[in-house]
């Protein structure tokens, strides 16, 4: 077994180059606002406070969000055995561990690096999944804290999160406000919304583009670091289907975090709408781990990875 996460050289890449786009975009978009709104006070204070926000606070807005809890060994001895053993082998700090009561089979990695990390796993999860499938999850969401493409995730979708925050206050104000506005006024706030819908479209597109092609970075890397890519085949396919089960509504809260899950929170396999996801396939995944399991001699049989729930 690997004693540590294999580095992605093309992930990192990748990273690289979204974060260099993004940032171009992001001196593009705050010229614009200050031209705009002719304050480039207000504007470099309130993107640098959003920003800085985002990264100190991301992963206890995403627990928060998800009802999630900080949960000690003696609550949960089993899944933090698990997580010691991950991270012992990883050579990893072991990050804080956390449990969503949520029926949603899932789990997510947040946090702004190594040594602040949080992993979170639902109740539903936890009732699904055999030990072997359950490691193959907790070993993705290490990759992630490993490859640092977490804490990339959170400051590459701080531009999106602005921009869009603008267009729905630009919408608003203009909708239930605009009889009480000068033609000019008008003219500004109606180009401020175009600049940040034109910004939240880019950024939309990048993100979605890095992000699916982490999550099959984690694939990989957690499949090598365990040894056992069935059983997160398993778990893949397990959850997957589970998740298409569950009621739409009891998704629509969920979705918002669906670049830091597991899985997407999707009642169903988006068709066209897969080019703008923030996952690649079920099938394009369970292929990737297919291929690794021959390379390692694995017999790839989803089900065959222990029995017994944690």
């Amino acid at each position: 077994m690997p004693n540590r996460v294999r580095s992605d050289r093309g992930l990192t890449v990748r990273m690289t180059v979204t974060l260099f786009l993004l940032g171009l975009l992001y001196v593009a978009f705050v010229a614009a606002l200050i031209v705009l709104l002719k304050s480039w006070v207000l504007v470099v204070v309130v993107a640098a406070a959003f920003l800085g926000a985002q990264y100190w606070f991301s992963d206890r807005v995403a627990l928060f969000a998800m009802r999630g809890r900080v949960v000690e060994r003696e609550e949960y001895p089993q899944l933090h055995g698990v997580i010691d053993r991950l991270c012992a082998v990883a050579d990893l700090p072991k990050p804080v561990v956390a449990v969503s009561d949520m029926d949603m089979p899932n789990a997510f990695a947040t946090g702004r690096n190594a040594d602040h990390a949080v992993v979170c796993v639902t109740t539903g999860l936890l009732r699904r999944l055999e030990p072997a499938e359950l490691e193959g999850v907790l070993a993705h969401e290490l990759s992630h804290v490993a490859h640092k493409d977490v804490a990339v995730i959170t400051v590459a979708s701080f531009l999106g999160v602005i921009a869009g925050l603008i267009v729905r206050f630009a919408f608003y104000s203009q909708l239930f406000g605009g009889g009480r506005r000068d033609q000019n006024t008008a003219v500004v706030f109606m180009a401020v919304m175009g600049v940040s819908a034109a910004v939240y479209s880019i950024s939309f597109l990048l993100i979605r583009a890095l992000s699916r092609y982490r999550e099959l970075a984690a694939d990989r890397s957690a499949a090598l670091l365990t040894g056992r890519p069935s059983a997160l085949a398993s778990a893949l396919t397990k959850v997957s289907g589970d998740i298409a089960r569950i009621p739409s509504k009891d998704l629509r809260t969920a979705q918002a975090f669906n670049a830091f899950y597991f899985t997407p929170a999707l009642g169903k396999e988006p068709g066209l709408a897969r080019y703008f996801s923030t996952h690649p396939s079920l099938e394009q995944r369970l292929d990737q781990l297919g291929q690794i399991s021959n390379e390692l001699g694995e017999a790839a049989t989803p089900g065959s990875s222990g029995s017994g729930k944690v």
